[in-house]
């Protein structure tokens, strides 16, 4: 019996024999995942690439040739002069850099008051600090066209209407910005903020030197986004200006189709330079924006 028993105890386990073949067969079938999920990623972005890319083939397009029957890729010839006239066409440059105004200032208020008020849900302990920040994060719910009228009404009765206030200011005090600065605050060790209160620092001054330099990839992050709305915002300045030397660029955009034709292979040309100063913005601030998006509430979290 003990001869038996050792030798059955000697033998090894039946399930050994498939695990290792498996652990053999990993990195081929690891591989393979790999490529299939790079083909997919590629296939995808490529299909959200197809508009821009019929855009700026359509901006280089001859006028009678921007819609045609079959559509076709590319024109008779290749007109580089539609940037050119689609520049002097309407003030563009003036579209621009009213755009470039309301969307930098607008940015620069939205990150302070959120990180200020990020930094009061996150850091302060005052009554009813989780049923305010939960009614702050309800008017996300809210769609922007129901407060556009009454935002009109308040707009009119300061005197703001076609301003550059009236552009900036409704829109820099959001729950988005504040949630997600919020979720970023949390992250950050308490034992630096200790640390400073000992050192006899207060709130502001932990604010300004020690939480806002933490979150660099936060802020990155609320920053494009706030940039590209209000880069793209068109309701609301269709709104509240009536004065073509205060107009934003998707207005702008919109003059191209008006009673005096429908000029589309300019309206493309001047689409194409109204993204250039996004990209630049978002490739500048790249290095922060996944990082960003993973450690706040984007993430996961």
């Amino acid at each position: 019996m003990t001869n038996e028993t050792s030798t059955v105890t000697a033998q090894p386990p039946m399930s050994a024999v498939p695990t290792l073949s498996a652990d053999r067969r990993r990195p081929g079938s690891v591989r393979v995942t790999s490529v299939v999920s790079q083909i997919l990623l590629s296939l995808v972005a490529l299909l959200f690439l197809v508009p821009i890319i019929w855009m700026l083939l359509s901006a280089l397009k001859p006028s009678a040739e921007v819609f045609t029957t079959p559509p076709t890729l590319f024109g008779s010839e290749v007109k580089f002069s539609n940037f050119v006239e689609a520049w002097n066409y309407l003030p563009f440059g003036r579209f621009i850099l009213n755009t470039l105004f309301v969307a930098g200032i607008g940015t620069l208020i939205t990150l302070v008051a959120s990180a200020m008020s990020g930094y009061a849900f996150a850091r302060l302990n005052f009554r009813f600090r989780g049923g305010l920040f939960v009614l702050y994060l309800s008017t996300l719910i809210v769609p922007q066209e129901v407060i556009v009228i009454p935002m009109f009404l308040v707009m009119q009765r300061l005197g703001w209407v076609n301003s550059y206030q009236a552009l900036i200011l409704p829109w820099a005090f959001t729950a988005f910005g504040t949630f997600l600065l919020r979720q970023f605050f949390l992250t950050i060790p308490r034992e630096l903020e200790e640390a400073a209160k000992i050192d006899g620092c207060g709130h502001i001054r932990i604010l300004t030197s020690i939480i806002i330099p933490i979150s660099a990839p936060a802020l990155a992050v609320l920053a494009v986004f706030t940039f590209i709305s209000y880069w793209n915002s068109f309701l609301w300045p269709l709104i509240i200006i009536n004065d073509t030397a205060k107009m934003t660029i998707p207005l702008g955009l919109d003059l191209f189709l008006g009673q005096q034709g429908q000029r589309w292979e300019l309206l493309m040309a001047a689409a194409t330079i109204s993204m250039v100063p996004t990209v630049i913005l978002v490739l500048a601030l790249q290095k922060y924006l996944v990082r960003g998006i993973a450690l706040s509430g984007l993430g996961g979290r």
